[in-house]
């Protein structure tokens, strides 16, 4: 398996240990460096939280990739997430240990392949994260999910009206998916925005994540 080594995080704005840990997963071709950005918009609500935002573990281009996209079909599209899915999953655990945190001090956040990543992980663990937050991303591999053992946290997913990466039918489409599988995702769509997070999807997500903490 794969090993997530690197990436970028910051330390809780507290000073004191790790209460919280947020998971930021960053799109295909980025980096953590790029998603580490969210944290300081988001640490006056989180203060006890780490920000963690790895490199994932495959490079692309200048940056790195969780899976290669050689194809959109949902077959391919679940194929890919579910190769990816070990290296998370074990750093996850691995940094819970550390700081002797459970899954419910964890939220999950994604933006565009990072979100397929992060629904991936996140309705998988043993048990539920405290919130799942996807940006500008797609729910993959939902038949199999249909026979999965899942568990069932908060779920917020952002999205871009003008999205020419991953349209925002995307959004519907994972909230139908999801509403079937019984989990009642909170959606907000952005009207205009591209490929991107604007203002009010990095307030929604922070309170989202400040309340699945608070729960």
């Amino acid at each position: 398996m794969t090993k997530i080594v690197n990436g970028a995080s910051l330390q809780p704005l507290s000073g004191g240990p790790p209460k919280q840990i947020v998971l930021l997963l960053h799109g295909y071709g980025s980096n953590g460096a790029d998603l580490i950005s969210l944290a300081p918009h988001w640490r006056q609500s989180l203060p006890d939280a780490l920000f963690l935002a790895p490199n994932a573990p495959q490079r692309s281009g200048g940056g790195y990739q969780w899976w290669p996209l050689h194809g959109f079909t949902p077959v391919a599209l679940a194929a890919g997430a579910t190769q990816a899915a070990p290296a998370i999953e074990a750093f996850v655990d691995r940094k819970l240990a550390q700081y002797g945190l459970s899954d419910a001090d964890l939220a999950i956040i994604g933006f565009s392949q990072g979100t397929m990543m992060a629904l991936h992980v996140g309705l998988r663990r043993t048990s539920a994260p405290a919130a799942i937050v996807g940006y500008s991303g797609m729910l993959v591999g939902t038949a199999e999910l249909a026979h999965a053992a899942i568990v069932k946290p908060p779920v917020l997913l952002v999205h871009g009206s003008a999205d020419p990466i991953v349209p925002v039918a995307a959004l519907h489409v994972a909230k139908a998916d999801l509403a079937r599988l019984g989990i009642e995702a909170e959606t907000h769509v952005s009207t205009g925005l591209g490929h991107s997070v604007d203002p009010v999807g990095l307030r929604l997500g922070a309170e989202f994540v400040a309340k699945g903490f608070d729960a």
